[in-house]
C-alpha cells in the first residue's frame, strides 16, 4: 500500500491502535497528523517513531465540537490538505445498570456518546468539507466487536460503536458521489494499555488463536480500507477479532 504525499489524520494516536496506524501510514509514505487529547508528550513520542518527515501533533477533546473543527482546520492549515481521516479516539468506562445511581448513569452515557459517536461524526463532517473540495478522500472508523455482541457493563460504549457502524454506512452512501469512501474496522480485544489490566486467560480463549489482536493487526485493516483499490468496499464493516465473535 502506497500513501506517498497523502495527509492522514489519526485521532487518538498517542498510543495503542492509533499509534500503530500512524506508524504504518508513515512507513507507507504518508504525512501524519497525530492527534491527542491530554498527553502531548505521548503524541510527540509517536511522531518520533514515524518514518519520513513533515508529521505534526494536534491536540483537542473530540467530545467538544469546536475543538474538533479546530483540529481538522489546523491539519489543513499546516499540511495543506487531508486525504484520510481515521476516527480512532474513544473512551470506555463501566456503568453497570444494577450498580450505579441515575446521575452516574446519565454522565457515563453523555461522555461516551459525545466522544465515541458525536466526536467521530463531527470529525467526519469537517474532514469531508475539505475532501469534497479536493476531489475525494477516505474516512475509516474504528468501532468494536461490542457493537454486535453487547457490552453489559458499559452499554453506552456498545451503543456508541453500534451508532458508529450505522453512521459509517450512512456517510458511505452520502459521500460516494463526492469520491469519498467510508468504511469501519470492528476489533475485539486488542493488546493496548487499556486492555492489559483486564486481560485474562478466559479472554484469550475467546479466540481459537488463544490470544488477542495486536495494534498492528488492526492498523493493517485500517490501511487496507484507506488504500487505492478498496473503493468498492465503501460502507463495509470488517471484523478483526480472531473469530472470537462470528456474525452473519
Amino acid at each position: 500500500m502506497d500513501f506517498t504525499n497523502k495527509v492522514v489524520l489519526v485521532t487518538g494516536a498517542s498510543r495503542g491502535i492509533g499509534r500503530a496506524c500512524a506508524i504504518q501510514f508513515a512507513r507507507a509514505g504518508a504525512k501524519v497528523a497525530v492527534h491527542y487529547n491530554q498527553n502531548p508528550q505521548a503524541a510527540q513520542e509517536t511522531v518520533s517513531m514515524l518514518a519520513g518527515d513533515g508529521h505534526i501533533t494536534v491536540g483537542g477533546d473530540v467530545g467538544n465540537a469546536a475543538a474538533v473543527k479546530a483540529m481538522v482546520d489546523t491539519v489543513v492549515e499546516k499540511m495543506g490538505r487531508i486525504d484520510v481521516l481515521v476516527n480512532n479516539a474513544g473512551i470506555f468506562e463501566e456503568h453497570k445498570v444494577a450498580e450505579v445511581d441515575y446521575e452516574t448513569w446519565q454522565a457515563s452515557w453523555q461522555r461516551i456518546i459525545d466522544v465515541n459517536l458525536i466526536g467521530a461524526a463531527n470529525a467526519s463532517y469537517c474532514a469531508a468539507q475539505y475532501m469534497m473540495k479536493q476531489g475525494g478522500g477516505r474516512i475509516v472508523n474504528v468501532s468494536s466487536r461490542g457493537a454486535f455482541r453487547g457490552e453489559p457493563d458499559s452499554p453506552a460504549y456498545g451503543a456508541s460503536k453500534g451508532g458508529m457502524n450505522s453512521m459509517g454506512q450512512s456517510l458511505a452512501k452520502a459521500l460516494a458521489p463526492h469520491n469519498i469512501f467510508v468504511a469501519t474496522v470492528a476489533p475485539g480485544w486488542v493488546m493496548t494499555d487499556m486492555a492489559t489490566e483486564h486481560l485474562t486467560d478466559d479472554i484469550k480463549a475467546q479466540s481459537p488463536l488463544n490470544r488477542i489482536a495486536t495494534p498492528d493487526e488492526v492498523a493493517y485493516a485500517v490501511l487496507f480500507f484507506a488504500s487505492e483499490g478498496a473503493e468498492f468496499m465503501t460502507g463495509a464493516i470488517l471484523d478483526v477479532n480472531g473469530a472470537s465473535y462470528l456474525r452473519t
